[in-house]
């Protein structure tokens, strides 16, 4: 009986021990999938350990990926040297608003702001367009279409190539740079 109990307990704890080394080659298969190294045997822990590495990696890949919803600050320079300034408003689902910011509209009221669309293109690259009208002098107004090529330079800035496609007449569309800052305020 006591040959027959020992056989069984010897075999109990042959299982439970390739459990464990299961467990523990799906941790290190884990760590090895990411690319992570550990110089140490990952036992008892590897439920608590695995999650968090899991945690890190999904905040490494969301730093990677700025997010684009917030209010930003452009500055626009043409390449005639003509510089124009707007407020960007990202919103969710990839609509926003243009607003120009331009002192000398208190002459016509206050800019209202127009509808704006943007994409991702990957990672760092995000397209945005929109309609505007720019001041011309006192009296007139330029209007047409901006569209903006640009990537994350930080979280908090993003530079690129604009265009302005003018809506009215066969003037030819203006090529120029941009910097958009996060707006925190």
């Amino acid at each position: 009986m006591r040959a027959a109990r020992a056989s069984e307990n010897a075999e109990i704890q042959t299982t439970k021990f390739e459990r464990m080394k299961n467990v523990t080659n799906r941790c290190h298969l884990a760590f090895s999938v990411f690319g992570l190294r550990a110089s140490f045997v990952i036992r008892h822990s590897c439920f608590a350990i695995c999650p968090v590495v899991i945690l890190m990696l999904t905040a490494q890949a969301m730093a990677q990926f700025p997010n684009l919803m917030g209010r930003w600050d452009i500055d626009i320079t043409f390449g005639d040297g003509n510089q124009r300034s707007l407020r960007f408003d990202a919103q969710e689902g990839g609509k926003g608003t243009l607003l120009v910011v331009d002192p000398r509209l208190k002459v016509w009221g206050p800019g209202k702001p127009s509808e704006a669309k943007w994409t991702r293109e990957d990672q760092s690259s995000v397209t945005f367009t929109g309609s505007v009208e720019f001041m011309l002098g006192n009296v007139g107004r330029d209007a047409g279409t901006l569209m903006f090529k640009g990537k994350f330079e930080t979280p908090d800035v993003i530079t690129g190539d604009v265009d302005f496609a003018p809506l009215v007449g066969d003037r030819p569309t203006r090529h120029g740079t941009f910097k958009a800052t996060r707006n925190h305020g």
